[in-house]
């Protein structure tokens, strides 16, 4: 009896776990341990002997989203200023304009406009990327050259992401909170540029920031760990890529909705810490 290769035994052991657990749960599975393959790349220092091209990851990052996010954020902004003016002058306080724009832009508007820019641009980039170089065989040539292909294109792209999304999140949010501030003052001018201050920032605090900056970090970190996997994992020619560019985002806009309601449970649903009441 001939001795089963490495390869075999892992296709039979697949099968076998195909037949107990369903084709979905093990797929769920796979994923799972590729998303920590390329976070662990990041967690343990592995991914620094590829430092520049962490480094050039995050300089197209910078330079082809940051005008992106701001302008998608500043529309998003302007919107949830004009409903925040005559959401407040229908209940007869037009001053609280304020108050609804400094709770929807911080912890809603800035997380969500950030996921969905991720999601459109950067995680389908990586899908057609990736997936450009596994079907013209570049990913195989890194691996026989030597390379840990997973480290190299996956947690690359992860580090970068951690590296500069910060600041650019910063940014955003002041994008998101001048957009509102134009609608509700000078546009609809119904309440004075100090009346409306004063309650902005009564409505919010320095947890608020964090908490805010958390909610939008998990959408991003998720929607380049699916960019990255549906690119390394696809197999086939060009429809193939095309087809997992679809299904990234169809997977990017269930999670990002997902990591929004649970971080506002998490984060506010106990405590929403807003100054009304004793």
């Amino acid at each position: 009896m001939s001795a089963e290769g490495p390869a075999a035994v892992a296709t039979r052991r697949e099968r076998a776990l195909s037949r107990v657990f369903g084709k979905r749960a093990l797929a769920l599975g796979e994923t799972s341990d590729f998303f920590w393959r390329v976070t662990k790349g990041v967690l343990t220092g592995r991914v620094r002997r590829y430092f520049v091209e962490v480094m050039n990851q995050a300089t197209l990052l910078a330079t082809g989203s940051l005008f992106i996010v701001l302008a998608l954020v500043f529309a998003f902004g302007l919107t949830i200023g004009i409903q925040a003016s005559y959401g407040a002058r229908l209940v007869g306080a037009p001053s609280a304009a304020g108050a609804f724009t400094s709770i929807g832009d911080m912890r809603e508007i800035a997380p969500y406009a950030f996921g969905y820019m991720m999601a459109a641009k950067v995680s389908t980039g990586y899908v057609a990327e990736i997936g450009t170089m596994r079907i013209s065989d570049e990913i195989d040539a890194l691996d026989v050259m030597g390379f840990d292909s997973v480290l190299y294109l996956c947690s690359t792209r992860l580090l970068a992401t951690w590296i500069i999304l910060p600041l650019v999140y910063g940014i955003a949010m002041i994008a998101s909170f001048l957009g509102s501030f134009i609608s509700v003052v000078l546009q609809v001018g119904q309440v004075s540029s100090g009346g409306y201050l004063q309650l902005f920032w009564k409505f919010q605090n320095p947890s608020d920031f964090l908490f805010s900056g958390l909610k939008g970090m998990a959408m991003a970190t998720f929607v380049v760990l699916v960019g990255c996997y549906y690119g390394y994992k696809v197999r086939g020619g060009p429809v193939e890529v095309g087809t997992a560019t679809a299904r990234a985002m169809v997977i990017n806009l269930l999670g990002i909705h997902i990591i929004g309601i649970l971080g506002s449970q998490l984060f506010w649903g106990g405590a929403p810490r807003l100054p009304i009441g004793g």
